[in-house]
Order: C-alpha cells, then sequence, then structure tokens
C-alpha cells in the first residue's frame, strides 16, 4: 500500500460537501443505514451547528477529505474515517489530537451495532459507563469515557 501524506487542518466551509459525503457514507457502512437527514441539512449542521458547540478537524490527503473528528474538552461528539483509508491511523492521529486538547477526560457515544468503533475505541483506553442513550436513528449505543493517565 503506497504511503499517504495526511495533513490535518482545520475544519472550512470550503469542505463541506465533500466532508458530508464521506460522513454519510462511512456512518451508513458503520451502522447499515441511510443518514435520516438530507444532504442539504446535513451541511448546515455542519457548518451552523456542530461547528458552533466543537472544534471540528478534517484529515486531507491532497484535497481529499479522508476523515473528521469534532470534539470539545470534554466530548467526542463525531468521528468517521472514509472508507478506503480506515485502518491507517487517520482515526488514532484525530483521537490523539482531542485527547491532547482536552481537559484529561472525554466522553462519546458510538451505536451497539458498530463493532469496529468499539474496538478502535477500547484499543485507544476508552471504557465503557452506559448504554441506551437516545438518539434519533432509534439504535441502542454505548458510551465510552477515556481518562488520562
Amino acid at each position: 500500500m503506497k504511503q499517504h501524506k495526511i495533513r490535518i487542518t482545520s475544519y472550512s466551509s470550503k469542505y463541506a460537501e465533500q466532508t458530508v459525503n464521506m460522513w454519510r457514507d462511512s456512518k451508513e457502512q458503520a451502522i447499515g443505514q441511510k443518514e435520516v437527514h438530507d444532504f442539504e441539512s446535513h451541511v448546515y449542521f455542519l457548518n451552523n451547528i456542530l461547528s458552533e458547540e466543537f472544534d471540528i478537524d478534517l484529515a486531507l490527503i491532497e484535497e481529499e477529505v479522508v476523515g473528521m473528528i469534532a470534539y470539545n474538552v470534554s466530548e467526542i461528539s463525531q468521528l468517521y474515517i472514509h472508507l478506503e483509508y480506515q485502518g491507517i491511523g487517520i482515526g488514532q492521529t484525530l483521537l490523539n489530537k482531542a485527547k491532547a486538547q482536552s481537559s484529561g477526560k472525554l466522553t462519546l457515544y458510538t451505536f451497539e451495532v458498530n463493532e469496529n468503533a468499539q474496538r478502535f475505541y477500547e484499543k485507544h483506553g476508552f471504557e465503557i459507563i452506559g448504554r441506551g442513550h437516545e438518539n434519533e436513528e432509534n439504535l441502542l449505543d454505548i458510551q465510552y469515557e477515556w481518562i488520562s493517565k
């Protein structure tokens, strides 16, 4: 597999459509159901709601969005990696940035059906602290917490 030069950058709305396409594809593959919101609503959410509450970083290869994370000092809201670029360390790189800028503790939710995400978070020091959070997908989920050692 050829090496890719991955660049982490702060989110800019010029990447909105690419980011939302990647997010929707990755999420659909992870949970086995289509996004409940239409594309335009998803772009609006990214640009106007998510970006108000969270720092958003993108992973780019050349100018292609291959990953995104939305986080603040205590929580990771979103972490998605392009289907073709999973398993090469992009998620870990984004997660490490969120950990470094955290208060020393992070929580997040992931869907119970998303076993790859569970393995990923557990491998990176997150532990289950709760189950069954309400979400618009009506899927069971798991709450994880990471505490800096």
